[in-house]
């Protein structure tokens, strides 16, 4: 039997009234409200407090200038020229190589042979040796400054001996190289805040979830779900007022956590990242251009995965399955090696990383990147509130 056509009007305020109780249920529920200010209101914040210290730290330790040495007293002319290079010279402990495999010694070590000063006389070429540990990260960090340190020894003593010869140095120098960075300040900063859209979109996803299942499969577990299809009202209204308030509290978590980023600079720590972390207003309402249709495609996803479940417990289950492949997608950009690729901007989730990435690193965004993001994201909330639609007039359902 088919049911009655109702006017677009009635609809509408069915759907309306729908939205107000959802939403008013969502807020209550003391689960969500701490989802919303943990993911949106503090995590902004509490990241950039995280990136600032790691840089912090890092700085710290390339200002400190200190080398950890062993064996360093057999060649005085290695130790005269890292004094000069104005470098604090330090034992390092016995039991430095264990402490370098733990990852409890922040610096490579250098340690020089018995022999060095002899062979060095006899214009030989001493062994010595960098020690570090390919796990230990702040170990492998500090590498690169002893190597060029080790190299510049090398270009002085072979200088002084062509000299003794009376040949140039000029003459071993075929060419002068010159570095140049085309990276901008943004995008040299984007190197340590390339995490920040990954957090935004777990924490946009995470506040969808738990009033996605508790607006279906919650309800359904409580049964009153029954009760209120038995109403004579329209599915489709029903479903665009639970999608509703899904999608706002979605939203609102996008919100805060684009605005959260703007306070959150105060907490930076390194006078450098915060140089060059330049994000302001503009900045937030590109996030937030990219993250509201976003917010709506997923919230209509997880009903559709909640819907299908029987409890809450089993919507928790399934609905991981869409956190695995949201948190999996942003991570293309980074195994692709060749750059973005013109599909990036159909895929949601993938789409939006790649573009608050590039607000990030300070880049122009087009009209044209805008608009295909937020056209695959109403398609795919479209395609599931029709399902959803779908499901509500059947008994199945039930």
């Amino acid at each position: 039997m088919n049911r009655p056509t109702r006017p677009a009007g009635s609809t509408a305020r069915t759907a309306w009234a729908v939205f107000r109780k959802e939403l008013t249920d969502a807020l209550r529920d003391r689960r969500t409200l701490l989802t919303v200010f943990l993911s949106s209101v503090a995590m902004g914040p509490l990241v950039l407090v995280l990136i600032s210290t790691l840089v912090s730290s890092i700085e710290q330790r390339a200002e400190a200038r200190e080398i950890l040495t062993v064996g360093l007293d057999h060649a005085p002319t290695l130790r005269n020229y890292l004094l000069r290079q104005t470098y604090t010279l330090a034992e390092a402990p016995p039991d430095y190589e264990q402490r370098l495999r733990d990852s409890k010694l922040g610096d490579p070590v250098l340690v020089v042979p018995e022999g060095f000063e002899a062979d060095l006389a006899r214009g030989e070429a001493p062994v010595v040796e960098v020690v570090s540990a390919s796990s230990n990260q702040r170990a492998r960090s500090g590498e690169g400054r002893l190597t060029r340190l080790l190299n510049g020894f090398n270009m002085e003593i072979g200088t002084l001996r062509l000299a003794v010869r009376g040949v140039s140095p000029q003459a071993l120098q075929a060419i002068e190289v010159e570095e140049r960075d085309l990276a901008s300040p943004a995008s040299r900063a984007a190197q340590f805040t390339a995490m920040l859209p990954f957090f935004v979109l777990m924490a946009v996803l995470y506040g969808a979830l738990s009033a996605a299942l508790d607006t279906t499969a919650g309800e359904r577990e409580r049964g009153s779900l029954e009760p209120l299809l038995m109403n004579p009202t329209s599915r489709l209204a029903l479903v665009v007022g639970k999608w509703g308030a899904v999608a706002a509290v979605a939203m609102l978590i996008a919100v805060l956590s684009s605005f959260s980023f703007l306070p959150g600079q105060w907490l930076l720590r390194s006078e450098t990242l915060a140089a060059m972390f330049q994000y302001g207003p503009h900045e937030a309402l590109a996030f937030l251009a990219l993250l509201l249709p976003l917010a709506g495609a997923l919230s209509a996803l997880l009903m559709v995965i909640a819907i299908r479940s029987k409890t809450f417990k089993e919507a928790q289950a399934n609905a991981t399955v869409v956190l695995l492949v949201v948190s999996m997608l942003p991570m293309m950009s980074l195994f692709a090696q060749d750059g973005e690729k013109p599909w990036h901007l159909w895929v949601p989730a993938l789409a939006q990383s790649t573009l608050m990435n590039r607000v990030l690193r300070g880049e122009p965004i087009g009209a044209m990147d805008l608009l295909l993001p937020a056209v695959a994201s109403l398609v795919l909330a479209a395609v599931c509130l029709a399902w959803l639609a779908r499901q509500f007039n059947r008994a199945a359902v039930r």
